[in-house]
């Protein structure tokens, strides 16, 4: 798997053709739709997904009325928590505010939360009691998780083990719990079977904790349970890992025994599947997920528990007139990532604003770019472009790949520092937040 398709040099030079098309914020847009008909469109969401979608719904036509809800007044993004974990990043570097919707764009931000959504009416019930009335509804709900999907593991066991897959206080608890553990204790960390939000992110989990394992506990061991066989990039993980931290992270598959089926947070110990028991000085659960709770209020959601959209448009296929972005949604082969939720919003955007002015919403196109750390100056990376053919969404021939496996130091060095500028591009693109040099 994950084998490079074209060579890195063909990777960014393509993704620098589509991701140019984004910026200019043009997507093919007619320019006549951009000055003509508007209404009024409800994001709910304010991730990479619904802040996305919010903002370019204002650039593609300012006529349109956007109100965007969010119950926190600070969004965490799941992409650099790891890094947080591993003590490379503080906290503060990961949240992101809304000032720049407010202020530039004219988005009108409401921090409550969405509880429930009538298709029919076209309102959304918010926990103040308002009821928002909308033309076009915009979900970005994130995921969820499914807490009857791994026996033992609730909202109280998340307090003793914690899963920290949304980024916040459970990342916190997490990374206090590390610090708090003596050296030569064992870390280990349940990787969830698929789909699961950003799939090579317990890998790069445990790499980073293995640096700071490595920094500041040396004697301690990670043991990472998985519940399938295969995972993202898998191959430039387990050589970085070899090749940074010697026997430090011992990765065990499902078939050798590492899907984790019962969880008893008291005593900080797993059962795998065939009958083992493994017991943590610090327990990190990545649980079961669905979609995010409203798009379940909304009627969207099939009995998969994620949301099937139109391929064109990321128009709902249970109700018209809802969208839905983001990790929520059925778009493989598109990977639940920032990066797709980002360019998922502005097709989305440009559909919006398209109908409103009478018009066909133009050609749907998509890319991706994933930077994984696995330490300081060793980064790795895949990337895709994806469009619709034959009414599917399919990743554009020869256009993807991964970072090659033989290179040099220098080579890891430069994607590294890439997955910095990335964060930083898609943070300004998303909330315009700003980083200091």
């Amino acid at each position: 798997m994950d084998q490079p398709l074209i060579n890195r040099r063909q990777a960014l030079g393509l993704l620098g053709a589509t991701g140019a098309v984004t910026a200019l914020g043009s997507l093919g847009v007619p320019m006549t739709a951009r000055a003509a008909g508007a209404g009024h469109v409800v994001v709910v969401g304010g991730g990479f997904g619904g802040a996305t979608a919010a903002k370019f719904l204002k650039r593609f036509n300012p006529a349109v009325e956007v109100t965007l809800v969010e119950a926190s007044e600070h969004f965490y993004t799941c992409p650099f928590s790891n890094w947080y974990l591993g003590g490379l990043r503080e906290m503060a570097y990961i949240r992101h505010g809304y000032d720049e919707l407010k202020d530039r764009y004219g988005v009108h931000v409401v921090h409550a939360t969405a509880e429930d959504v009538d298709g029919d009416r076209h309102e959304v019930r918010l926990s103040t009691g308002e009821r928002v009335r909308y033309d076009k509804l915009v979900l970005s709900p994130g995921i969820d998780f499914d807490w009857d999907g791994l026996d033992g593991y609730d909202e109280a066991a998340a307090e003793k083990a914690p899963h920290a897959w949304k980024a916040g206080e459970q990342t916190r608890l997490l990374r206090s719990q590390l610090e708090a553990m003596d050296d030569g204790g064992l870390f280990i960390l349940r990787a969830p079977d698929n789909p699961f939000r950003c799939p090579p992110g317990p890998y790069e989990r445990v790499s980073l904790i293995a640096h700071y394992f490595k920094e500041h506990k040396p004697r301690s061991k990670i043991l990472l349970l998985d519940a399938k066989d295969n995972f993202s990039k898998q191959p430039l993980f387990m050589d970085g890992w070899e090749q940074v931290y010697g026997d430090m992270i011992e990765w065990v598959g499902a078939s050798q025994d590492g899907n984790v089926i019962s969880v008893d947070a008291d005593n900080l110990t797993v059962e795998t599947e065939f009958g083992s028991r493994h017991q943590a000085d610090v327990l990190n659960i990545v649980p079961p997920q669905q979609a995010g709770f409203i798009a379940h209020r909304a009627g969207v959601a099939d009995d998969s528990g994620w949301v099937p959209v139109k391929p064109q448009t990321f128009e709902s296929t249970q109700v018209d007139d809802i969208y839905v972005v983001g990790d929520a949604t059925i778009a493989a082969p598109m990977p639940k990532s920032g990066f797709c939720a980002n360019a998922q919003a502005k097709v989305v955007a440009s559909a919006i604003v398209s109908e409103f002015a009478g018009h066909e919403p133009p050609p749907a196109i998509w890319n991706n770019t994933c930077y994984s750390l696995i330490a300081p100056g060793y980064g790795i990376s895949v990337a895709g472009v994806y469009k619709v053919i034959d009414g599917q969404i399919a990743e554009v021939p020869g256009s993807g790949g991964v970072s090659p496996r033989d290179t040099d130091e220098a080579f890891r060095a430069r994607e590294a520092e890439y997955a910095v500028n990335w964060y930083e591009a898609m943070s300004e693109d998303t909330w315009g937040t700003r980083f200091r040099g």
